[in-house]
């Protein structure tokens, strides 16, 4: 491990917080808030303060090469100290504890999106701007868009690109991972601006438009009004909302191939892709028939609303336009199952990953075929191409350490007396990244319902399924912070 490389490029991590709180400084100063902006000043100034003393400890010298270990650290202590630090203004202003300003930072750049405020709707702009802001930075990855933009990552960024990328697989676009990274920024940059274009064709306002594209293709949830999506009552919006939110589910790799090649059909025989849409198609056909069975909706409303949340609920945003904690139990089945699959690989979206349970489903099928031919020599494939064994099975560890991990989350919020179904929803809602649930966190609920120890849990287990609980359990492995050994 060479601490030296670690401790320069978290100081240009730091940096870059500090510089992406310049928005809602000037957005505080512009509103006259003069406390909100002695609040994101002092936030700055402690940013600037962490980067001097770590580039002090560190620096990248010009032959300094980027291993697994100084990429995993970089990684999960950047996002570690990014969150930490996210939450000065809300500490700093007075909006929040520092147990609630910590749950609000790591719910926001984890994209969760399960807020502790009761009432977003008398919060100042600067602190609503912020809170969008650190959903649309965590959304894509910390570390990703700070590739695209600094050029100090140097050799061997490939192991932090790794590191952050959600998925079983790691598609690479362009020989470069810098652009690479490029690639994929101005991709997420073009998918939030058209966003904004159509949220504002539909009768949004213009700051609320980028608030909520932010929050959209970030998958994170955050938004402006308390009622979220219902404060508005647009059928189109929600629609707009829903095409959005599926998009954001879809690999952002797959985009830029498509968008490389001139190609839009890459898109649509993209096997994770179709195997996501034909997912979410039978859940909303299912929840949109049980509503009309069950609770008397009328088809269209029905249809409406089993489309938009189950897009919300599948891409892990949480939108919330009509309170889906009243739905019947079929519904609220078959909304958590896709709350636990999540989008796809590559995508802002949690969950499990629908390319897991692909390769999770052939491999069963694989075994089965060799328990009946045993001669019979086969292999996984995913989109045509051959899938290496370590790839599958480390599908199946993901699989199993969500499920424990779920577990775990819950069993220890029991002990915090907290009833069983509030236990599995919160865990499941928390460990997908999607943040309301059912019951004590439902839809029109928050985390600040929660015990003290609950809420600091929960911030530890969004760190761990931001970065799919790995990279976090790496770094508290002893060996990984000796100066030598294999890894």
């Amino acid at each position: 491990m060479n601490k030296r490389i670690v401790a320069g490029l978290l100081g240009y991590l730091t940096l870059a917080t500090g510089a992406a709180m310049l928005p809602p400084l000037i957005l505080a100063a512009l509103s006259n808030a003069q406390g909100d902006a002695a609040s994101f000043l002092l936030a700055m100034f402690l940013c600037v303060a962490v980067t001097f003393e770590l580039e002090r400890f560190g620096g990248l010298q010009g032959k300094d090469n980027i291993g697994v270990r100084e990429g995993i650290a970089v990684t999960g202590l950047g996002w570690l100290l990014v969150s930490i630090l996210g939450t000065v203004p809300y500490l700093a202003g007075g909006y929040l504890n520092l147990v609630d300003s910590l749950v609000e930072s790591f719910s926001g750049f984890s994209g969760t999106g399960a807020t502790v405020f009761d009432d977003v709707e008398i919060l100042p702009r600067s602190i609503l701007l912020w809170r969008s802001l650190s959903n649309w930075v965590g959304g894509l990855g910390i570390v990703v868009i700070f590739m695209a933009i600094l050029s100090q990552f140097g050799r061997g960024a490939m192991f932090i690109l790794k590191a952050e990328t959600t998925g079983p697989t790691k598609d690479r676009q362009m020989p470069r991972i810098r652009d690479n990274a490029k690639m994929l920024f101005s991709i997420y940059v073009a998918l939030t601006f058209f966003c904004a274009v159509g949220y504002f064709l539909c009768g949004l306002d213009v700051f609320a438009s980028i608030n909520h594209a932010m929050t959209t293709i970030a998958t994170g949830g955050y938004g402006v009004y308390n009622s979220t999506v219902n404060e508005y009552g647009n059928p189109y919006l929600e629609f707009c909302m829903a095409f959005f939110m599926i998009i954001a589910s879809g690999s952002f790799a797959m985009y830029a191939t498509a968008y490389r090649r001139g190609n839009i059909g890459v898109i649509f025989r993209n096997a994770e892709f179709k195997i996501y849409l034909m997912i979410i198609s039978v859940a909303a056909i299912i929840v949109s028939a049980d509503l009309i069975l069950e609770m008397n909706f009328e088809a269209g409303f029905a249809i409406r609303s089993a489309i938009f949340h189950v897009a919300s609920l599948s891409s892990t945003t949480g939108f919330v336009a009509h309170d889906f904690d009243q739905y019947p139990p079929i519904s609220k089945v078959f909304l958590m199952m896709t709350m636990f699959l999540g989008g796809c690989a590559g995508s802002t979206a949690g969950g499990l990953k629908v390319a897991r349970i692909i390769l999770l489903f052939k491999f069963v099928s694989m075994i089965v075929k060799q328990k009946i031919h045993p001669q019979l020599i086969n292999t996984v494939k995913l989109n045509g191409k051959t899938i290496d064994e370590g790839v599958v099975y480390g599908a199946a560890r993901f699989f199993f350490a969500v499920v424990i991990m779920d577990l775990l989350f819950a069993c220890v919020m029991m002990f915090d007396g907290l009833e069983f179904v509030d236990c599995i929803s919160v865990s499941i809602s928390t460990m997908a990244s999607v943040g309301p649930g059912f019951g004590l966190a439902g839809a029109t609920s928050t985390y600040g319902l929660l015990p003290t120890m609950s809420k600091l849990l929960a911030c530890v287990f969004m760190f761990l399924s931001r970065l799919e609980i790995f990279v976090v359990l790496a770094l508290f492995t002893p060996s990984f912070w000796r100066s030598s050994g294999n890894w």
